[in-house]
């Protein structure tokens, strides 16, 4: 075998392609396994950082809250399998009529303020229950799910978000084992009208979800706050608005489930309802949450609810005052929140008159109150005229009255004679005219009046905050240490007790009916403001009433009485 050259350059070529090809293996096995060997595994390509529109919110979370988060990253990672955030941050929103700040750990709003309505301090309007949320865990929007449940809890998970349309909305979505959650909200720049998508998949099935707001809604600063509140619903098929309260989830969470054209809850002057787009059948969940509020540090039971029910959810959805014109204007199915109860008939143009005059000529609902309350007496002049002519002949005729129940003297209620005794007392009275039921007329004239005051004062938002002289709010009691129209209302009360003609009624029933004023007095002393303003006015339009008829119309001369011989009664 002979000898290679080394300076046969056909040798040498063939010497360099081996150490260059195994040169280029070297570096190839080399870059493929350095990642494995400093950083663990196959480097994925990071999501940019989310931009925030707004700073942080100041609120403080309290610990274990969905707010609390340990994490300090910044940024937010997106891979085939797994989409998330690496802290937790808050995000605001501002609108013309709101302002709402969001957290990514579950994807829910921390607070909700209307800016347009302000609270007992004269901030914009809280309707979140912060101090309900902490202790449930569970702030509005946040996931609930009736059976199946995802694997991972996706009210504590910290999602991506990012800021849509405009700066008006706001995307929020989760990845992480196959389990799938996103959550969209998007705002108009002045309604009150927001649009909600939410939807959940686990390896690519849909699952059922509800989206919930717990521990009550609203104003939380009135007096008595968790007696207003209440989840509502519009049923289509028999056209009807429900409304539940705590009692109804007292043994657990409760369903309804229907055809509603919406669902949410409510308190005196605001809502918070959801409208579905395009589910024929919509879920909602009821839940007995016993917690306090940020006005009140005692645990007391408010309503909470959840809608939805499908895998994909689309909904609209309202917050804001139940006022009748803006309900019309941002959908019309709306206008069914605010319930005029069953004296609707009365209440709803009794409404409408006051709102008129407030904004067309007297720009005070309290003046508004007082002078609705003159025209309705004076429409009810010629009744009130009648009662009290027939109240002169019942007076006249006591003599006679007196005489029937001497000759009957001593009889029990179960004596046969008894009815002969009330006969001829009944044919007196129609012989003359008089009606001795006359003394009830004007109460029971007021009280469908007064029933529909109530319920206007109840349920518009008009009312709320509308003052009055020294009163503040006539849809509440007075603020003063001791209220000041009841008072007046009891004073009038009994003078004008003084000034009606009196019947020979039984003297029992007469000392009951002197009490009348202190009963209805202790009756109106905590409602409010404008309910008493109105029964007020009423007396004193009864007064003048009663003064005119008293000096122009007098007592007609009681006939003769006829000289009867007395009975004797056998026993």
């Amino acid at each position: 075998m002979s000898e290679r050259n080394p300076y046969d350059p056909g040798g040498q070529d063939n010497n360099t392609q081996v150490r260059t090809l195994l040169a280029f293996v070297i570096m190839g096995g080399v870059l493929f396994l350095l990642p494995y060997f400093f950083k663990g595994g196959r480097p994925q390509p990071p999501l940019p950082a989310a931009k925030v529109a707004a700073p942080a919110s100041s609120k403080a979370p309290a610990p274990n809250s969905i707010a609390n988060s340990n994490t300090a990253q910044a940024d937010q990672v997106s891979t085939p399998d797994l989409v998330a955030a690496h802290d937790e941050q808050h995000v605001a929103i501002d609108t013309a009529v709101y302002h709402v700040v969001f957290s990514n750990r579950g994807g829910v709003v921390i607070s909700w303020t209307l800016k347009k309505y302000p609270n007992a301090a004269g901030k914009p309007l809280e309707v979140v229950n912060d101090a309900a949320a902490q202790k449930l865990g569970s702030y509005p929007f946040a996931f609930y799910f009736r059976s199946q449940k995802p694997a991972v809890d996706l009210n504590q998970s910290l999602y991506a978000f990012t800021r849509t349309a405009g700066g008006l909305g706001i995307s929020f979505d989760y990845a992480n084992n196959g389990v799938v959650a996103h959550k969209a909200f998007t705002f108009q720049p002045e309604g009150y009208l927001t649009e909600v998508d939410s939807e959940v998949r686990v390896n690519g099935a849909d699952i059922p979800s509800l989206l919930e707001w717990r521990g009550g809604f609203g104003d939380f600063a009135v007096q008595n706050a968790v007696s207003s509140q209440r989840a509502i619903r519009y049923n289509v098929a028999d056209s009807k608005l429900n409304n539940d309260s705590t009692k109804a989830a007292k043994d657990g969470p409760a369903n309804r489930d229907g055809q509603f054209s919406f669902a949410g809850l409510e308190d005196q002057y605001f809502a918070a309802v959801f409208l579905p787009q395009g589910q024929d059948k919509i879920q909602t969940t009821l839940f007995d949450d016993y917690v306090p509020t940020p006005f009140d540090k005692s645990d007391q039971q408010y309503i909470g609810d959840a809608v939805g029910g499908d895998g994909q959810n689309r909904l609209e959805l309202f917050v804001g005052p139940k006022d009748l014109e803006l309900l019309k204007k941002v959908n019309p199915k709306l206008e069914q929140i605010v319930d005029f109860g069953f004296w609707w008939f009365l209440a709803k143009p009794l409404f409408l008159a006051l709102r008129f005059l407030d904004q067309k000529y007297i720009h005070n609902y309290g003046w508004a109150i007082v002078l609705i309350t003159i025209i309705i007496n004076i429409v009810l002049l010629p009744l009130r005229l009648q009662n009290m002519r027939s109240m002169n002949k019942m007076k006249v005729l006591q003599p006679k009255v007196q005489e029937i129940n001497e000759r009957y003297k001593g009889l029990s209620l179960r004596d046969p004679r008894m009815q002969q005794k009330n006969q001829e007392t009944m044919d007196l009275y129609k012989e003359h005219g008089a009606n001795p039921a006359g003394g009830c007329v004007p109460l029971l004239i007021q009280m469908p009046f007064l029933l529909a005051f109530y319920k206007v004062l109840a349920v518009s938002i008009e009312m709320r905050n509308a003052n009055w002289l020294w009163v503040t709010d006539l849809s509440q009691p007075e603020h003063l240490a001791i209220h000041v129209l009841p008072i007046i209302m009891i004073l009038t009360s009994f003078l004008m007790q003084r000034m009606t003609p009196t019947t020979g009624m039984d003297p029992q029933q007469a000392r009951m009916m002197m009490f009348m004023p202190l009963i209805m007095g202790f009756f109106f002393y905590n409602q409010s403001a404008g309910l008493v303003l109105y029964w007020l006015t009423g007396n004193l339009m009864g007064i003048a009433q009663q003064y005119f008829f008293n000096k122009f119309f007098p007592a007609p001369v009681p006939p003769p009485a006829k000289v009867v011989a007395k009975k004797t009664v056998r026993r």
